[in-house]
């Protein structure tokens, strides 16, 4: 599987791309330069040469033409990107990991975009797609850390099974996350606004937190079962 990332060349969107590579995706860092691409792609072979990390450089285009696209742009950018690339994500899950989130002062607080969330917003720009919110609470630098496992639980949610199926495939496949089904795209909102919350625990921990679940089986299922029509 090709998984594309749009904004790959930001702190979250190349550490996600180090981290899948290094579990046998081939990853699409995007960019509008695929320059700037090219430089990240660089920066990761020789930060981690010897893993044989698949990663190739491209522009926006390139990365959503791959089978699962992600956007790792900063909030306020994710609708316009995916809306310059919406022929290619037609049809396509999308995993949409943006943060709306602002500083004032020594507090983070979470900023609330058109349509409740970023998630929601791209699904809005682009109708054909299957958009998936996730990856929002796992630190970025400890996920870029290759030398490093990462533990942490990772909510999703979408309007479409399909998409949610995908992206828990995708968590699954990294050693000590686990995937949630957290539910329809609505609770995106929430899930995005907490993420202010652990940033501040980080400021004033030192620290840098993620989050885990107690009393959820590890065993359960991470997508329900489609109801039985007859109510059974």
């Amino acid at each position: 599987m090709k998984i594309g990332i749009l904004g790959g060349t930001g702190p979250a969107g190349s550490a996600l791309a180090a981290r899948l590579a290094s579990v046998g995706y081939e990853t699409i860092i995007g960019s509008r330069s695929k320059y700037r691409a090219m430089e990240t792609v660089d920066k990761l072979q020789a930060e981690w040469a010897g893993r044989d990390l698949h990663i190739v450089a491209g522009d926006n285009a390139a990365a959503a033409a791959a089978d699962v696209v992600v956007i790792a742009t900063p909030w306020d950018g994710a609708y316009g990107t995916a809306t310059s690339v919406a022929d290619e994500l037609a049809g396509k899950v999308v995993i949409c990991m943006a943060n709306a989130l602002t500083r004032i002062g020594k507090e983070f607080q979470p900023l609330v975009p058109p349509r409740g969330s970023v998630a929601a917003s791209v699904q809005a720009a682009v109708p054909a797609c299957h958009v998936a919110a996730g990856f929002h609470h796992v630190p970025a630098k400890e996920l870029g850390d290759l030398d490093h496992p990462i533990e942490s639980d990772v909510l999703i949610c979408s309007d479409f099974p399909n998409a949610t199926k995908v992206t828990s495939e995708i968590v699954s496949s990294i050693p000590n996350l686990r995937p949630l089904d957290a539910g329809g795209l609505s609770q995106a909102t929430p899930i995005e606004s907490f993420t202010a919350v652990l940033l501040q625990l980080n400021v004033h921990y030192k620290t840098r937190v993620a989050v885990k679940f107690t009393g959820i089986p590890e065993a359960a299922p991470t997508v329900p079962e489609p109801a039985d029509p007859d109510g059974e």
